[in-house]
């Protein structure tokens, strides 16, 4: 999936790893809206763990892992930094989400991983939804 992006309140120019991050879960919030899912939450974080981005659709809660490259690399596609050990944290971090926030504990969920990359030359971002991620 291709969405144009404008230069002026792009990314172009974003000089630290975690401005690039926020612009990018900003970005993928922007483009879960626009399929229908309702974002709950961004960017719930724990010493253990921290979920990007919390969203509804269908009454399913889905907790999105957002993983963004500037520029285009053959074998280091975002998606490929999703590591065990990160899906261990995420899991520990949904654990505590719904606890805290009382969830019936039938609650149905997933984690789902959105990777975004960026094509400088057309001036658009590729966006792969990964849904329903086994851990």
């Amino acid at each position: 999936m291709l969405n144009s992006i404008s230069t002026a309140t792009g990314p172009y120019n974003m000089t630290t790893k975690s401005e690039f991050g926020s612009w990018a879960e900003d970005y993928v919030a922007q483009y879960l809206r626009s399929r229908g899912y309702a974002v709950v939450e961004n960017n719930y974080r724990k010493p253990w763990g921290e979920i990007d981005i919390i969203a509804e659709k269908e009454g399913v809660l889905i907790f999105v892992e957002v993983k963004a490259n500037k520029y285009e690399r053959v074998g280091f596609e975002p998606e490929n930094r999703v590591s065990p050990e990160k899906l261990r944290r995420l899991m520990r971090a949904i654990q505590t989400y719904l606890a805290v926030k009382k969830y019936d504990p039938d609650q149905e969920w997933q984690i789902d991983v959105v990777a975004l990359t960026l094509d400088q030359n057309r001036g658009v971002a590729k966006i792969k939804h990964f849904k329903n991620i086994e851990v």
